[in-house]
């Protein structure tokens, strides 16, 4: 018996197991959807007769319109400050060598390991000791904070992929450090800072935890709208709404994957 043979009840075995723990993964996803689509106003699975009523309702709520706009302010602002301010750590840690470097580096990428509530907590009592309201520079702050990680690793693997030799042709003809940075480093940048900037984006505009903190009900994000008109009703807009959050942001990460090639921004591919 061959090598091959002998390895494919194995090999099919892992797909199986692969494949439970997906639908696994997505059964909550799946129930919600299905439930978005019941006519009644009440959560019910399986729903006795369909209806895109709530999807409507979703789409025209007061609140989650105000949310929505909120947060297209906070996010734009929020992922655009964490593509300078990243880009800008990235070819520091990147390209010099200095004291301290390990720490700073652990204390920009420690938003991974702090829980999210504890980071709004703290710039609740920050701000309320500082007397700073919780407007939108409060909120944009908090999501800087949060998504900086990101962006800084986006940039950080598109700095080990990119060629310096590019970088010293352009020097030896004449190019100023300046002129370098704007001609030749960050055009061949543009993936990885495109893809840290919608990583940013879609993580500022659906983070819930820390900006329920740092919001009031001027500022409050979609997020937090859902949350307070869960508090309220328990009718299945909010599956709806669910539904077309997974539907936009599945569709933005597949024309990332497509123009930019996510696997290797995240390091993850084979070569």
């Amino acid at each position: 018996m061959s090598s091959s043979t002998r390895k494919s009840p194995l090999a099919l075995a892992g797909a199986l197991l692969v494949a439970l723990i997906l639908v696994f993964i997505m059964l909550p996803a799946i129930v919600v959807t299905i439930a978005a689509f019941n006519d009644k106003a009440i959560l019910a699975f399986p729903p006795q007769s369909y209806s895109w009523r709530w999807f409507e309702r979703a789409l025209s709520y007061d609140d989650f319109r105000k949310g929505f706009l909120n947060g297209l302010v906070v996010t734009g602002w929020a992922s655009t400050l964490a593509l300078v301010v990243g880009t800008g750590f990235a070819l520091a840690l990147h390209r010099y060598t200095f004291s301290l470097k390990s720490t700073l580096e652990a204390l920009l990428l420690s938003p991974l390991v702090i829980p999210h509530f504890t980071i709004g907590l703290g710039l609740l009592i920050l701000s309320a000791q500082l007397t700073v309201g919780r407007g939108f520079p409060l909120v944009i702050f908090a999501h800087v904070i949060l998504v900086l990680p990101f962006v800084l690793r986006s940039v950080f693997i598109s700095l080990q992929n990119l060629d310096g030799r590019l970088e010293l042709a352009a020097s030896s003809l004449g190019a100023s450090p300046r002129r370098v940075l704007f001609t030749v480093t960050l055009p061949l940048l543009a993936p990885g800072l495109m893809s840290g900037w919608l990583f940013a984006a879609i993580l500022s505009f659906n983070e819930f935890t820390a900006t329920l903190f740092v919001s009031n009900q001027a500022t409050q994000t979609l997020p937090v709208a859902m949350y307070n008109y869960v508090r309220e009703y328990a009718d299945p807009t909010l599956a709806a709404l669910s539904v077309i959050y997974i539907v936009v942001t599945a569709l933005l990460l597949t024309i990332a994957n497509f123009f930019f090639g996510l696997g290797k921004i995240l390091n993850v591919d084979a070569h």
